[in-house]
């Protein structure tokens, strides 16, 4: 009883227009699993109050497949790793213009270029990307954003001038959990790409993966890092165990620990766009809608960088049952209906 009450102070605190501290948050992932359904449901009202009834969907394309440089653990990417994930240089403008019409066909809101490696490097592949995004912009509805690694201001400024709105970025993890997942750069090289993209003028999309042998506590030091930043959106994936990487033998975290996680998450970002992707549907299997009924107010669909997802009907349907709206084109109500 004592839980319910902490977490209806601490909810409707929120709802109030306060905040918690990370003494409260940690207070509330102490919580067992008897009241796990009421932290879920202040975090749904939560939700509620700050994003209301819209579902944000967003889509991406990998532009540029394997061969990076970095070791980070978790990705089947790096050429550290030996995996079996394709490897393909840029695609060209044609097909990076296909992949976004076929998003927002599905019904994406957001269609976003993502390459490998730890930054663009080569100039004439930015001006390719360049090119292909400017088309991206004329040619659908899409708000278009790009994933290309470590950025410069120059570069930052080029993408908004091309029509970018929003740069994807992640921090991954929390700060002293990060040199055990990555060794080739480090915490605040991430931190630096996320202030030149914001003094570009661009909005931020930066989140992290659950799973990765990370505490409870190391989760919310990533929230509350990302709440000091002011990101705009926070992806939460979830570690989807790839073989030939570090983490492939790594015990999956539960269906229960992650939508916990996520509710902490609305807790701390309460008027931030939290979206799930990578992992969901092989770390949340049957309970995937209950993510939209726990602090989650977007979605990545169609698929990922090196994983399949689910067809967009699929998504769009579990949005409609839920009696939610998907923020998306007109024809994602045509898939479903």
């Amino acid at each position: 009883m004592r839980n319910v009450q902490l977490i209806m102070e601490l909810g409707n605190r929120i709802v109030a227009g306060g905040q918690i501290t990370m003494e409260d948050a940690q207070s509330l992932a102490d919580i067992n699993e008897e009241d796990l359904p009421f932290l879920l449901a202040m975090a749904d009202a939560i939700r509620q109050k700050y994003v209301g009834k819209d579902v944000d969907l967003c889509s991406i394309v990998n532009g540029r497949s394997g061969m990076c440089s970095e070791d980070c653990a978790f990705c089947a990417q790096s050429a550290h790793h030996h995996t079996q994930v394709n490897v393909y240089p840029l695609m060209t403008e044609e097909e990076l213009l296909s992949a976004a019409k076929q998003a927002e066909d599905g019904g994406a809101l957001r269609f976003a270029i993502v390459t490998s490696g730890r930054g663009m490097g080569d100039e004439g592949e930015f001006t390719k990307i360049l090119r292909a995004l400017k088309r991206i912009k004329q040619e659908t509805k899409l708000h278009v954003c790009c994933s290309l690694g470590l950025l410069s201001f120059e570069n930052a400024k080029a993408l908004k001038a091309a029509g970018v709105s929003r740069y994807h970025h992640n921090i991954e993890t929390s700060e002293s959990h990060y040199s055990s997942i990555c060794n080739t750069h480090t915490y605040k090289d991430r931190v630096q790409t996320i202030k030149v993209v914001k003094e570009a003028g661009l909005e931020v999309c930066s989140g992290g993966i659950l799973g990765m042998g990370e505490s409870m506590s190391q989760r919310l030091e990533m929230a509350f890092a990302l709440k000091a930043m002011n990101v705009d959106s926070v992806p939460l994936n979830i570690l989807h165990r790839m073989k030939g990487t570090p983490l492939e033998n790594l015990q999956p975290i539960t269906p229960l620990e992650v939508l916990k996680s996520f509710a902490l998450f609305r807790f701390i970002l309460p008027d931030r766009g939290l979206r799930t992707a990578g992992g969901r549907e092989e770390n949340l299997r049957d309970l995937q809608a209950l993510s939209l009924r726990s602090g989650i107010n977007g979605m990545m669909i169609g698929g990922y960088l090196t994983t399949h997802g689910r067809d967009y009907s699929t998504d769009l349907r579990m949005i409609y049952d839920l009696e939610l709206s998907p923020l998306s084109a007109k024809q994602a109500i045509h898939a479903v209906l």
